[in-house]
């Protein structure tokens, strides 16, 4: 139990703390605590902006800008890099015949709540309102989900590596679904070609060079040179090139990371993020990503503060239609789908692992929070429908006790921490 406990301080206690604290200061004092949320940082923020005169537009840089849109780009690059290493490495956990069940699953916990969410706002008559969060409840919180997951099944039990799986691939459709269905409201397509232009660069000068030069040479004399005198700079200086590119396109800036990751050199195996073993790995991707390590715990806590901030009274219709799309469509759409690839088409659960195990794990699944927020931040505006959609995705925290009394009723067998 102290393991489970020391990942939960690690991982997840500062976000839950900076939402509690949200929620607190809301109900007390919601006045003050809008102001503290939109903080002006820098009264003049300068960031070119298309379509404006001369190219060049005049904002406010406040807290909920840099925190939303500049800082949380860490904590998706971190995601980032578990899913490119999942699907690049030579045996990645997204490659193969292995990864055929959880990919197919998380279809299933993707698409059934949209489905879920779209009927039921179309049934009670308010779908123009809030279709817009259509993509709310596609979100599983890995942190969250892996804890939980942790303390319904044990760390060695074959569910957490299938839960693992999943929560993977669904951060890759939920990156898809922000960059392609949430645009800014000044599309310009042409800027991402200078975060592909930054990404390129560094990866030619930084990656495919250092190697290409170091070909017969066994102590790999340039690949040293750079990853210890260059150290990180060339990817900050790419990062902040690509975030400004993203920005400037009308795509969520807090994306903009994503294209250079598969440029940063990567050791050819990986054992996850959650893996102590990683902290030996001396590539410059694993590198970067644990020095990030306590940052973007400290960004989570910012998040958490500055975006669970909903008074108790807007508990109204989206609530439940998120509440309803993740409790309910992520544990079905898991099953279904889940079902169909291990016993129609013979892909098979993992050794060890019952089809009642898969129903328990659609349970703990059902977990948004971190990203199930965000989505929510990005799809409305500030106002009642967007406070009734996170208080959705605070209250699917919930669908961890339910997954705890479904490994009770199913028999789950705990396979220790």
């Amino acid at each position: 139990m102290y393991r489970v406990w020391n990942f939960a301080t690690s991982h997840s206690l500062l976000l839950i703390l900076g939402a509690a604290i949200a929620l607190a200061w809301a109900n007390i004092d919601q006045t003050g605590y809008q102001d503290f949320v939109n903080l002006v940082i820098a009264d003049h923020f300068f960031i070119g902006h298309p379509g404006e005169e001369g190219g060049q537009a005049e904002r406010t840089l406040t807290l909920d800008f840099l925190v939303n849109d500049l800082l949380m780009s860490l904590f998706f690059a971190v995601a980032a890099k578990e899913v490119w290493e999942a699907v690049i490495l030579k045996n990645g956990a997204l490659r193969g015949r292995k990864a055929l069940t959880p990919l197919i699953a998380t279809a299933g916990g993707m698409s059934v709540p949209v489905a879920i969410y779209l009927c039921l706002a179309a049934t009670l008559g308010i779908f123009d309102t809030v279709s817009r969060g259509w993509a709310i409840p596609t979100a599983t919180d890995i942190a969250f989900s892996y804890f939980v997951g942790r303390l319904v099944f044990g760390a060695r039990h074959p569910a957490i590596r299938f839960l693992l799986l999943l929560a993977i691939a669904d951060d890759a459709g939920g990156l898809f679904i922000l960059a392609i269905f949430y645009p800014g409201d000044d599309l310009t397509p042409a800027w991402l070609l200078l975060s592909l232009g930054a990404a390129a660069a560094t990866f030619v000068l930084f990656n495919w060079l250092p190697r290409h030069m170091d070909r017969g040479d066994p102590l790999r004399r340039w690949q040293t040179w750079v990853a210890r005198k260059l150290d990180f700079w060339p990817y900050l200086v790419a990062g902040c090139v690509s975030w400004f590119g993203f920005q400037q396109a009308g795509v969520h800036p807090a994306l903009g990371l994503l294209p250079i990751i598969p440029a940063i050199p990567h050791a050819d195996r990986a054992f996850g993020y959650f893996a102590e073993a990683e902290r030996y790995l001396t590539d410059p991707l694993n590198r970067i990503a644990h020095r990030l390590k306590t940052p973007v715990q400290i960004i989570l806590f910012f998040f958490g503060l500055l975006n669970a901030g909903v008074q108790l009274a807007a508990f109204s219709e989206p609530t439940w239609l998120v509440l309803c799309a993740l409790m309910i469509g992520k544990p079905l759409g898991i099953f279904l789908f889940g079902w169909f690839a291990a016993e129609l088409l013979r892909f098979g659960l993992p050794k060890g692992m019952r089809l009642a195990d898969l129903a328990v794990l659609g349970c703990v699944a059902s977990i948004g929070f971190t990203v199930a927020l965000f989505v929510a931040t990005v799809a409305f505006p500030a106002g009642p429908v967007q406070d009734a959609a996170k208080m959705g995705a605070l209250l699917s925290l919930s669908s961890g006790l339910v997954a705890i009394l479904a490994g009770r009723a199913f028999h789950v067998e705990h396979a220790g921490n």
